[in-house]
């Protein structure tokens, strides 16, 4: 959170400041992470010893009128400030370089229902949204970037990415780097630009008429085989394909299945080598693993919670959710490995690790938290208390 305040500055007369932007990121962050995704929560929650005492403060926290104009002084800049620490972070995770990251880039649907600066109607989703792109790296959040409903999905992605390869190779020049997405960001230009720049790429491609066509002689052996034996039929192909609107054509691999409803085929586009198999159910299937950690961002840690009325703000909300999983990933990565709940989600950790009852002593000195004895976690607890005590 220094870091981050450290970025954002603040403008406020110093003698005249009873919280300072450090404090008021920790308390909004903290309380996300507990799972207060109100500002009204902190009219109670400010009192909250645990938290006082978590935030590094002996008195009461920021009210809910402190903590709205906090965030609604956000602006772009901010959204730069916190994007920056969130690449950073994930840089400073690594002890020694990787030899390959994998940036899953993909959009969700924000639901809105005010005014807000930016809402519109998308006849997908059949409501008034918002378009937020998020890129992960594994586990690590990069992005999330607030977007209107309007759009194409991959609209801004080239230009996120063009940023996080140079920075991601700034760090570590040797590193492989590799796109991966659904077909909604299949678009020439950005398969042309991670051609021109030694970037891998492995992205979706929607089905239609001529990919189906190339695919037919498999999809028709897929079918006999299905008919012939009743079991379903699994198969691949290459082929090479370009759409009217590309530049030119490229290698496809398409994953071909008849079962008892039919033929299912999947396609994809890549310029990575490799057998098409192993390419599509090692590599591009590992995707699906992005959408759990964009759920544990809107389920979990409230990152839909976009109910202000100005854009920026609301951009800011966003960041504020993605600070409260990196904080629970860093927990999850540094605390939990090797336990039980190494993989556990956002929500997991909160329920039986954060958000559990204790007698809280605070004197002069120090600050006491007496746990009930009948904890269910209590061996685990002590083990990530040990595991992340500075120095």
């Amino acid at each position: 959170m220094a870091a981050v305040a450290r970025r954002l500055g603040d403008p406020r007369q110093r003698g005249k400041l009873r919280h300072g932007v450090a404090d008021l990121l920790r308390q909004r962050v903290f309380g996300i992470v507990l799972g207060y995704e109100d500002l009204n929560d902190h009219a109670d929650l400010r009192h909250d010893l645990g938290l006082q005492a978590a935030t590094g403060r002996d008195r009461a926290l920021a009210s809910a009128p402190t903590l709205c104009r906090f965030e609604n002084r956000a602006d772009q800049r901010w959204a730069w400030a916190v994007h920056a620490v969130l690449v950073e972070t994930f840089i400073a995770a690594f002890e020694t370089p990787p030899e390959e990251i994998v940036l899953d880039v993909d959009a969700t649907d924000d639901a809105v229902h005010g005014g807000q600066e930016g809402r519109l109607f998308h006849g997908y989703y059949d409501r008034y949204c918002f378009l937020p792109l998020y890129v992960f790296a594994g586990d690590h959040l990069l992005a999330a970037y607030l977007r209107p409903a309007d759009i194409d999905p991959a609209r801004h992605s080239l230009g996120i990415l063009k940023l996080l390869v140079a920075r991601l190779r700034r760090a570590w020049p040797g590193v492989h780097i590799v796109l991966r997405a659904d077909s909604g960001f299949c678009r020439w230009r950005l398969m042309r630009w991670c051609e021109r720049h030694d970037v891998g790429y492995i992205l979706g491609l929607a089905r239609n008429a001529r990919l189906a066509a190339l695919a037919g002689p498999e999809m028709a052996l897929a079918e006999a085989g299905f008919a012939e034996t009743g079991v379903k039929q699994r198969r691949f192909a290459e082929l090479t394909y370009g759409a009217r609107s590309w530049d030119r054509e490229r290698r496809a691999i398409a994953r071909i299945e008849h079962g008892p409803r039919g033929a299912n085929p999947r396609f994809v586009v890549t310029n990575l080598a490799g057998d098409g198999r192993d390419l599509y159910e090692r590599l591009y299937c590992a995707r699906g693993e992005m959408e759990n950690r964009i759920k544990e961002q809107q389920l979990q840690l409230f990152a839909d919670r976009t109910s202000c009325h100005r854009w920026w703000p609301n951009q800011f909300r966003l960041l504020l959710a993605s600070l409260a999983y990196t904080l629970l990933n860093a927990i999850r990565r540094c605390g939990l490995q090797g336990t039980g709940m190494a993989r556990a989600q956002c929500a997991t950790i909160c329920l039986k690790l954060l958000k559990i009852g204790a007698l809280i002593v605070r004197n002069t000195r120090r600050v006491r938290f007496h746990l009930s004895s009948a904890l269910p976690e209590q061996d685990l607890f002590r083990l990530i208390a040990a595991r992340l005590e500075p120095g």
